[in-house]
């Protein structure tokens, strides 16, 4: 009964924070930090993130679709679709080729003092303070040379679709992201905050970072699924579906909220959540947790 009760936290802890600016792998530290439950492995990490990465394929079905016939159209083709079609394709590598280096490099590395509760808090508490900053206003364009069309949002935001995504907006972007290889930072979380900071209405910077998820966890998922696929398990294939079922099925709720949610209004939940949660660690630490 414990055991599946640790699956189905896993699932839902990865499910349902992947993709909200709260970061996944800094509550899934903390989980057999705080708790006597352990660590959940490389296998059932490697499942989560498959199931997460599924279900962002089928929220975007439709923008995923229309690249790849895009993408894969005859050679020569010159249609809009087409030409947009590639040029997205060439963003997305673009924007994910920082993040997929240096994960590599600290991959080999393997610094432990990342999985440490006070760098989940520290992270928390900078990335939350960058998250309201870029959300209420322009007050950090000048940094990045946002740019000014007439359009803004209630805040003041440019409104810039995510398919105005330029070069150097992607190499931002890129370079955010690997911020986010600290737990406790958030992939998505810093993805959206550079957005805003650029220019980009809320629903755009949420819809680009989930397109950039894709590249990241596929290839998170391969570099630690390689060294598994060698000696299988049968209770560990077991546990791994489980766990990539769950989770596909909270990634797709909480995405689905989060979008209606940004639709509605701002970040400053998530800004307090995360205000709040490194305050709470850094307490737990001071009376010797």
């Amino acid at each position: 009964m414990i055991i599946y009760l640790h699956l189905v936290l896993i699932s839902a802890i990865q499910g349902i924070t992947e993709f909200l600016p709260v970061s996944s792998s800094g509550h899934l530290v903390l989980l057999p930090n705080l708790t006597s439950l352990p660590d959940q492995g490389q296998t059932l990490d490697v499942a989560a993130h498959a199931g997460t990465m599924i279900a962002v394929m089928v929220y975007l079905r439709r923008d995923i679709a229309e690249m790849l016939s895009g993408l894969f159209s005859p050679a020569g083709t010159r249609t809009d679709q087409a030409i947009g079609a590639r040029y997205l394709v060439g963003i997305l590598i673009l924007a994910s080729l920082p993040v997929i280096i240096v994960g590599l490099f600290v991959e080999f590395l393997d610094p432990s003092f990342l999985r440490l509760t006070m760098t989940v808090a520290i992270a928390n508490l900078i990335c939350a303070g960058w998250l309201f900053l870029a959300d209420k206003g322009p007050i950090l364009h000048d940094i990045t040379g946002a740019t000014a069309p007439q359009d803004t949002d209630k805040s003041g935001h440019h409104m810039i679709d995510w398919r105005q995504l330029n070069v150097r907006d992607a190499c931002y972007i890129g370079l955010a992201q690997v911020i986010a290889l600290i737990p406790g930072a958030s992939r998505s979380g810093v993805t959206m905050t550079m957005a805003r900071q650029l220019g980009y209405d809320r629903l755009s910077a949420a819809r680009f970072s989930l397109l950039l998820s894709l590249p990241v966890i596929a290839g998170a998922s391969l570099v630690k699924g390689a060294s598994l696929a060698a000696a299988p398990q049968k209770d560990q294939l077991i546990s791994a579906g489980i766990v990539a079922v769950l989770s596909f099925i909270f990634a797709l709720g909480a995405i689905r909220w989060m979008m209606g949610w940004l639709s509605r209004t701002d970040f400053s939940a998530f800004v307090w959540y995360r205000l709040g949660l490194g305050i709470v660690l850094l307490g737990y630490l001071a009376i010797g947790g």
